[in-house]
């Protein structure tokens, strides 16, 4: 029996039963519902099977009052499936999560952040997760969800089947698809997962799964069902993502079409799978996750069912990644069409092996805040992801991640959660969200000595509105920043922000306007606000 009535933004579900055979439910039927809203739209979702007899539809409702669905079988004999039909009425949000008061996620209208349905800006600040929702128990998960969300995270990426770093698929054993030219999913495996998206939302968590791990970096492994996105032909990759697709789009979701892609070998193949999930369908927006160091978004400039530029600065500290980062593409490319947000999806991860050290250093909170400051300010500022070594994984601290030898032993994931970083997210997020983020530019006139140029690790970071209302320059260690502010308004009044305990302090100007000198309050890392 259905609900009487539900409220905007949560998920309304249409329950069937199939009365045909088959013995392949994925492969063998498509089923699709029609929703019809009170002012007489229209929303066609996919419906999905979901074990036995049992078929359903998920939809989240954007309008109150009277709802209608029709449901079409690709196999019209099945009378269980084709031509049904229904209504629920659709009642006031509750009001319980930053979902249920302003709505979902999508592209804000310039091209250059999140915002939700009612125009409210949302700041990705994303844990990668990988691993977490495979492996862990519900009371587990529970005690994840509940740290992140004190810690101000806003959503949670991870893996949605078996994959490189999760071979025997979830904590039972059970892989989420068999076969390989015609596969066969488990609905058990799925409807595990559900448990944990829901978390995520109640919690006010955006999820964003990764649909098809794809990762090239490790060859032996690129014909093999833990590699889906490389391994399953192009249909079957598109079978497969449009199931998860079905079974999660009436969440509030962000999807990550794949994982460790390397699209200079296999743009085509991702265009021909992004369009097969996504074209010319209602969806949440998508992206992609390359692999390190890459930017190969120009192979996808044309494609209309992509949202986000994703990218990944990854987990070395050298020189040469350390450039990337500060003086890369992201930070050449931003301005250039299509324009979309942009996103860090991976930096450097916290407590990992430096791997251009040969695993002789870990990477310091120091280290991971000047990726996330970094990566906030050298695009239009969208949002950034953090990564946690010992959480990804999900480990139990007493042996080396699988298929991740260099990485180095972890943490175990419950003291992984409490790494320095992770305890300081709150003053990243307080600190962004009490200014107008969305409308911050990259501002690389405004350094007038950049010690970046000849030693990246020490690259001042600027941007500003184009009001000239409101700065933002970060500095990586204690210096003297000499500045250009003739962009801005002279009322505008200095104060540093200290990245790693989320204090302020008083800032002076030395100098004129155009040649201005401010010194840091002491050493790390600092952020200078003119507002």
């Amino acid at each position: 029996m259905q609900p009487d009535s539900i409220p905007v933004w949560r998920r309304e579900e249409i329950v069937l039963s199939a009365r045909g055979q088959y013995d392949n439910p994925l492969q063998d039927a498509q089923l699709q519902v029609t929703f019809t809203s009170p002012s007489g739209k229209t929303h066609t979702m996919d419906g999905f099977w979901d074990g036995g007899q049992t078929w359903r539809a998920r939809f989240m409702p954007d309008e109150a009052g009277k709802w209608t669905w029709e449901t079409k079988c690709s196999n019209p004999n099945d009378v269980g499936l084709h031509r049904q039909r229904g209504e629920f009425t659709c009642i006031s949000a509750r009001n319980e999560t930053r979902f249920d008061r302003h709505g979902a996620i999508r592209v804000s209208s310039n091209q250059r952040y999140l915002q939700h349905a009612d125009g409210t800006p949302f700041f990705w600040l994303s844990d990668t997760v990988w691993n977490g929702p495979l492996l862990s128990t519900q009371e587990e998960w529970d005690l994840y969800v509940q740290t992140r969300a004190a810690q101000k995270f806003t959503a949670a990426q991870w893996v949605t089947t078996e994959w490189i770093a999760s071979p025997q698929g979830n904590r039972e054993g059970r892989l989420a698809f068999t076969g390989h030219d015609r596969i066969a999913i488990d609905p058990t495996f799925f409807q595990r997962l559900d448990e944990k998206v829901d978390a995520l939302n109640a919690a006010g968590i955006l999820s964003a799964p990764v649909l098809l791990w794809a990762a090239r970096w490790m060859r032996q492994y690129s014909d093999n069902a833990i590699n889906p996105g490389l391994s399953l032909p192009e249909s079957q990759a598109i079978l497969l993502a449009r199931y998860m697709v079905a079974r999660w789009g009436a969440h509030h979701v962000l999807w990550i079409l794949n994982g460790d892609g390397h699209y200079a070998e296999s743009a085509e193949r991702w265009r021909i799978i992004g369009r097969g999930v996504f074209g010319n369908r209602e969806h949440a927006p998508v992206t992609l996750h390359p692999g390190g160091w890459r930017w190969d978004h120009p192979y996808f400039a044309d494609e209309m069912w992509l949202d986000i530029w994703g990218y990944q600065s990854a987990h070395k500290l050298d020189e040469e990644s350390l450039r990337f980062l500060t003086d890369g593409p992201a930070a050449h490319e931003w301005n250039k069409p299509p324009i979309h947000p942009i996103i860090n999806l991976e930096p450097p991860y916290e407590d990992h092996n430096d791997m251009s050290s040969e695993g002789k250093r870990r990477i310091d909170a120091h280290a991971v805040r000047r990726a996330l400051y970094t990566s906030l300010l050298i695009t239009p500022t969208a949002g950034v992801s953090y990564g946690g070594h010992g959480v990804w994984g999900w480990d139990k601290g007493d042996a080396l991640p699988t298929a991740h030898p260099l990485t180095g032993v972890a943490k175990r994931w419950q003291d992984a959660l409490q790494l320095p970083v992770a305890r300081e997210m709150p003053h990243l997020f307080d600190f962004f969200n009490s200014l107008e983020w969305w409308r911050l530019r990259p501002a690389t006139e405004m350094v007038r000595v950049q010690p970046g140029d000849k030693q990246p690790s020490r690259a001042i970071i600027a941007a500003r509105t184009d009001a000239g209302d409101l700065a933002l320059v970060y500095t990586p260690e204690e210096q003297n920043l000499q500045l250009n502010l003739s962009g801005l308004r002279e009322k505008v009044k200095p104060r540093w922000f200290h990245a790693a305990t989320g204090e302020y302090h008083a800032a002076r100007c030395v100098g004129t306007w155009n040649a201005a000198r401010f010194e840091t309050p002491s050493a790390d890392d600092w952020v200078l606000v003119l507002q």
